[in-house]
């Protein structure tokens, strides 16, 4: 794929969240798009980068830490900006932390407490996301619903994780209605959650970010109020 046609799939991908946006009556730099590499090439993520794109995700640590390593030899200086959008082990996570900005997949307490421990050790906060399974699929990673209550109550204890939001995948059945349905109670969940943490310090939890819509997805997802949108395959088409 040439370096011409993920510029001009970047730009369409870019426009078509513009439109989502109005349609959901924002702007189109309240969304943030997050152009997942899994399956592309070093020569297409720098023809990314070319093309102005910024904010990179892989769903692997090992393949994130690849290709950042790669980056850097290539654009010492490209200023990229890696989410971490799949499964994160807590045996990866000492090495994955120092590369990451923001990491989209958190679906457990004892990964939170790892994530600030080593956080502390490194003297450097990190941000995350809280993985929610709103479709109820058993295939899913991510809290029940009714799990995250609790556990937002018990934020206050972790000194260097900042929690920016919430973070869903759309149910394997593709139905469009379903998959609004399940972003809408994500920003439900949001908004909820917001309420509960309205006394904690914003600089350490704040529930501003929905991170939720994929390639087949993402106009959806932005007109529930998508904040972060992941996409790949249509990038790289």
């Amino acid at each position: 794929m040439t370096a011409a046609r993920i510029a001009a799939n970047l730009a369409s991908v870019r426009d078509r969240m513009a439109d989502a946006a109005r349609r959901s009556g924002r702007r189109a730099d309240d969304v943030t798009l997050v152009a997942v590499t899994k399956y592309a090439q070093i020569d297409q993520v720098l023809a990314l980068l070319d093309a102005g794109c910024r904010d990179l995700g892989e769903s692997r640590p090992q393949e994130l830490w690849h290709k950042a390593d790669e980056l850097d030899k290539l654009r010492a200086d490209s200023d990229v900006r890696w989410h971490l959008v799949g499964p994160l082990q807590r045996n990866k996570a000492r090495r994955t932390l120092p590369y990451v900005s923001l990491i989209h997949s958190v679906e457990s307490w004892r990964l939170l407490e790892a994530i600030d421990r080593l956080a502390s050790e490194r003297g450097r906060p990190t941000a995350v996301l809280l993985e929610a399974n709103v479709s109820g699929e058993a295939a899913k990673h991510g809290f029940a619903p009714e799990e995250l209550p609790p556990l937002v109550d018990r934020l206050p204890a972790l000194a260097h994780v900042h929690v920016r939001g919430l973070m869903t995948i759309a149910g394997l059945s593709g139905v469009a209605d379903e998959a609004r349905r399940e972003f809408a109670r994500l920003r439900k969940l949001r908004d909820e959650m917001r309420a509960r943490t309205s006394g904690a310090s914003p600089e350490r939890v704040a529930f501003e970010e929905l991170s939720m819509g994929m390639s087949g997805d993402f106009e959806i997802a932005i007109e529930e109020g998508a904040t972060l949108v992941r996409v790949g395959s249509a990038l790289f088409e």
